[in-house]
């Protein structure tokens, strides 16, 4: 083996710094999963983060940045990932780490197409007109990485109705992100509120309370795929839901307010969370 081949204990280690530094409410919730299932959970973050970054200018979920070449971004996310199905070790620990992900879980490969078809629509400068355009665009940047994360955990390729309750998790996730970031988004450039919403000329504390409600009602049904889950994977899925839904709630809650300084949940918050899920699992 050519000393230039990454290590899986290597690759496990660098996408394990990334969901630590890139999200501290999933790397908490990861840390729940049995060990080979969050190295993989890890694995799969990893890669959705680095394709983020690399869309939006972005380093590790930061501030978005307009970027002056966003179809050669996408074009080299394609180039990479599609390398790394391939079978090739591209030299990008994220992508290396993709390969390797995909060799230990089968992950149909029009799901990671699904996903990188949300970042070529915000390459194209896209916003939704309509409700159902909304959830369009978080099925493809987070609705898919649910059903990914579900087979990451061992759910069947063919058990239909929990991995669509596992899509619902993700959209839940993107509609509290959305309702939470509608200044940070505006300052980029973006609106993902729907064109439709928007004309009807409500308030955008309305606006993003309609989103938290969405939201809730996602979590509600994804909650009862998550009983299907082995206990440790059910444990991290809960608590990860009751942290993103406190953000929704918590921006449903300050209303005018919360388009003024980002939502945040604090750490005690996220263990009380971790707890709570904990009594659930059970």
């Amino acid at each position: 083996m050519s000393s230039e081949v990454p290590t899986r204990d290597a690759l496990v280690a660098t996408a394990g710094e990334t969901i630590a530094r890139g999200s501290k409410s999933f790397g908490l919730a990861s840390r729940l999963f049995d060990r080979r299932t969050r190295e993989r959970a890890w694995l799969l973050y990893a890669w959705c983060r680095s394709c983020d970054d690399l869309a939006d200018g972005q380093k590790l979920g930061g501030a978005l940045n307009a970027v002056a070449d966003p179809q050669a971004r996408l074009t080299a996310i394609r180039a990479l990932t599609d390398r790394a199905l391939a079978g090739e070790w591209v030299g990008e620990a994220a992508f290396d780490g993709l390969r390797t992900l995909t060799d230990e879980v089968f992950i149909p490969p029009a799901l990671l197409d699904e996903h990188i078809a949300g970042f070529a629509l915000d390459a194209e400068g896209w916003r939704p007109r309509t409700e159902a355009d909304l959830i369009l665009y978080c099925h493809h940047v987070a609705g898919v990485v649910g059903r990914m994360m579900a087979l990451v955990m061992g759910v069947p390729a063919d058990d239909a109705d929990t991995l669509e309750r596992a899509e619902h998790l993700g959209l839940a996730f993107q509609l509290a992100n959305i309702a939470r970031d509608v200044r940070e988004d505006a300052e980029a450039g973006r609106c993902y509120l729907p064109e439709d919403w928007l004309a009807d000329g409500a308030a955008l504390p309305l606006l993003t309370r309609r989103l938290a409600a969405m939201a809730a009602d996602y979590e509600a049904s994804a909650r009862i795929g998550a009983q299907r889950l082995p206990f440790r994977a059910r444990w991290a899925v809960l608590a990860a839901a009751g942290i993103y839904g406190a953000i929704a709630r918590e921006v449903a809650r300050q209303g005018e307010a919360a388009l003024d300084r980002r939502v945040v949940v604090s750490r005690w918050a996220k263990l009380g969370w971790v707890f709570r899920a904990l009594r659930q699992a059970l």
